[in-house]
């Protein structure tokens, strides 16, 4: 090896890679090199070792989040498939999110993960970079930090739990965290027998275990061409998950002997987005993945603006659910792993997808999927219907429009309790944020009916901030205890992947908005939804509406404590988050990060 040639930044030596890229500004690029390798080898890295392509891994291990618990062996097994392929695998840290454990919402930390992501891509040292994440907003976060930096990426996921046990019957987080709580507060299960249930329902480490958002966005990432097509099902602690990290090390320097064609912004496409909405609607999938395929949308220059919710209907309509997992159906991603995971489903989807489609694997979908083994299993040990034979023929999500919601709002039919209120009116009982509903829900005096239709106001991206996923109202405690299980509930709010109800979400704009109709809605108002004809409206004329929105404009005085105005004078990054975040049918991402960049 010359070593003259490691400092001469003037010689060409091929593609500007490895420890040759991105140099600190010394206003001397040699020394720059220089000290970069001085301090390099402080860690006991050869000459060797330093020449070759260097494939960064994302380490978003935390103590906090027992979703990631098993990185460590993930990167050392990634590290493995990186050193084979004759690579230099560098770990480095991101900020880590966990749904439960980030206040005020996992949800208002995702776009900081993103330009975290993006930030450390863009500033060190990487030829490709490996995405290690899985908890609800880590995966979406990175490929949205990935596109914007773009160069070579692809995702490794950490993988879901496997299901525990109570009195012999399989549990898993959360979707039945959710089914035992309700029973809890309903009176029909008592104290002891929910503090036994709260040690079952995530047993191993790894994501919830049905198609909560965190497996909906693994799928999401397969279909995407982002990950192995086995990539999505194998259990967080499976020595398949381990293998499939050391494939993806393997893959990762396969992607920078590819040059630019593998770079997100080129590898993904309108097809591929197109194959990840056909693949969300075929699982059931997480409303959730609605958004933040928005926000992943607008960062791509390409596509930002030829993908919006009615794309997402449009597909819904023609697309079968062929996924019996909660909360749609009864089964665990254990199942849908064992029943030929993605590899299965897309077979099953191959007349609705772009088969053209690219990879990171260098082959298109049509091609990976006809180079994978088929192994026949018996249909009553598959979770996966065929396509001729669906469990619910088509629209799992479905997207309302209408007076309460002009920007659209987001549904998933397919996990409705009580299918009747699909086509549903009736009078609202109005919360006007989480805390009201705290105070009033449970109260005896509480004017509700199950015909009643729960609506919560100001739990949208600024609204609260943060867009929690407060959207499952809970049924009145009085409503519980005489056994109603579903009730039409409407907010400007998100919902857990791993809910069911019928329950109308992402409501845009939302009523923090001093345009919005959501914020005028009022006890006793008339809702409507109509899921055949995909309405949502408030039965009030046209004058009314202008009326009550022209008395909410003058209330919101620049000395208002409302959010909307509030937000002009706060500090730090909820001050950077209030003022730039978008709504949801743009994806609540920031409008500086999108592709088509701040707005004047």
């Amino acid at each position: 090896m010359d070593r003259n040639q490691d400092y001469d930044l003037d010689r060409p030596v091929g593609p500007i890679q490895g420890m040759r890229q991105g140099l600190t500004s010394y206003g001397d690029a040699h020394f720059s090199l220089f000290l970069r390798k001085v301090f390099i080898k402080a860690l006991g890295y050869s000459e060797d070792a330093l020449s070759r392509p260097i494939v960064g891994i994302v380490n978003t291990y935390s103590s906090f989040n027992p979703c990631h618990a098993n990185i460590p062996q993930l990167i050392d097994a990634v590290k493995r498939g990186v050193q084979l392929a004759g690579g230099l695998a560098i770990d480095f840290p991101t900020i880590s999110v966990h749904e439960s454990f980030a206040a005020p919402t996992s949800m208002f930390l995702r776009n900081l993960m993103s330009m975290d992501t993006e930030e450390m891509i863009r500033a060190q040292p990487v030829d490709a970079v490996v995405l290690i994440g899985g908890c609800d907003k880590t995966t979406p976060a990175q490929l949205m930090g990935g596109i914007s930096a773009n160069k070579p990426i692809l995702h490794l996921v950490t993988g879901p739990m496997m299901p525990g046990s109570h009195r012999g019957v399989r549990i898993g987080a959360c979707t039945d965290c959710r089914n035992n709580w309700a029973s809890y507060r309903a009176g029909t299960m008592d104290i002891e027998e929910i503090g036994m249930i709260n040690e079952e329902l995530a047993p191993t480490a790894g994501t919830c275990g049905v198609m909560g958002t965190a497996s909906t966005m693994a799928c999401v990432l397969v279909a995407l061409g982002m990950m192995p097509l086995k990539g999505a099902s194998a259990p967080a602690v499976s020595s398949a998950r381990l293998r499939i990290a050391e494939q993806t090390g393997t893959i990762a320097v396969s992607l920078i002997q590819a040059g630019d064609s593998l770079k997100p912004q080129t590898l993904l496409t309108r097809e591929s987005f197109l194959n990840a909405i056909t693949v969300l609607q075929a699982i059931g999938g997480s409303t959730n993945a609605v958004v933040h395929l928005m926000a992943i949308i607008n960062r791509h220059p390409d596509v930002a603006g030829s993908i919006t919710l009615d794309t997402f209907d449009e597909i819904g309509r023609k697309t079968p659910l062929l996924v019996d997992l909660k909360p749609s159906g009864s089964n665990y991603m254990t199942d849908f792993h064992n029943s030929g995971g993605m590899a299965a489903l897309l077979r099953e989807l191959r007349p609705l997808l772009y088969l053209q489609a690219m990879t990171v694997t260098g082959s298109t979908l049509g091609k990976l999927l006809d180079a994978e083994p088929v192994i026949p299993i018996p249909r009553e040990l598959s979770c996966i219907a065929p396509f001729t034979d669906p469990l619910y023929p088509a629209s799992s999500l479905v997207v309302l429009r209408g007076n309460l919601a002009p920007r659209g709002a987001v549904m998933k039919a397919s996990a409705s309790k009580n299918r009747t209120l699909l086509s549903h009116s009736g009078p609202a009982v109005v919360f006007a944020g989480s805390a009201d509903m705290a105070r009033r829900i449970d109260s005896d005096n509480l004017d509700v009916t199950p015909d009643s239709v729960l609506v919560l106001q100001n739990i949208g991206p600024v609204g609260n901030p943060g867009m929690p996923e407060a959207g499952l109202i809970p049924i009145p405690r009085k409503l519980a205890a005489q056994g109603v299980q579903d009730m039409l509930r409407v907010s400007d709010g998100r919902m857990s992947g791993t809910a069911g109800g019928t329950i109308v979400l992402h409501v845009a704009p939302e009523a923090a908005d001093p345009t919005s109709v959501l914020g005028i809605v009022r006890d006793g108002d008339i809702i409507t939804v109509d899921v055949e004809a995909r309405v949502l409206r408030i039965e009030l004329g046209d004058e009314e509406i202008r009326k009550r929105t022209t008395d909410r404009t003058r209330e919101l005085r620049p000395e208002a404590s409302e959010p909307w105005v509030a937000r002009r004078r706060m500090r730090g990054y909820r001050g950077l988050y209030m003022r730039e975040v978008n709504q949801a049918d743009q994806g609540a991402d920031f409008e500086f990060l999108t592709a088509e960049g701040p707005l004047e």
